[in-house]
């Protein structure tokens, strides 16, 4: 379970951080870009559901709350992402990468975290 987790949370940085500096260097939003939003969002969501199982449930602390704060700040960008594409406002489809990369740089720390955390942890 340990291995399924920590692939999960592999492909959810891989998803993400393609997705937004995807964005980023082409300077707008594409579909193939929010669909990686959506799967980062599920593999990160899948892959903390069994850490928490491992961890024996859920404990506050700096990892738990930036945990949280980054899976709130994924789906809201998702779903943002997603508004926006619909739209297809020019200015918003070119701006959109800029409060991409704050959320991706705020998303970096748990995941960070969790890797200092589980060092040496795994079998």
């Amino acid at each position: 379970m340990v291995r399924a987790a920590v692939l999960l949370m592999i492909a959810a940085l891989t998803c993400y951080t393609v997705g937004v500096w995807g964005a980023r260097f082409s300077r707008r939003l594409r579909p193939w870009q929010v669909g990686l939003f959506w799967l980062g969002l599920s593999a990160d969501s899948a892959g903390t559901e069994l850490m928490r199982r491992l961890a024996g449930g859920f404990r506050w602390g700096l990892h738990s709350a930036t945990g949280a704060v980054a899976l709130g700040l994924m789906l809201v960008n998702a779903v943002w992402a997603t508004w926006v594409l619909l739209r297809r406002e020019e200015r918003a489809l070119s701006s959109y990468q800029r409060v991409a990369i704050i959320i991706w740089l705020i998303w970096l720390v748990p995941f960070v975290t969790g890797m200092l955390l589980g060092r040496g942890r795994a079998p």
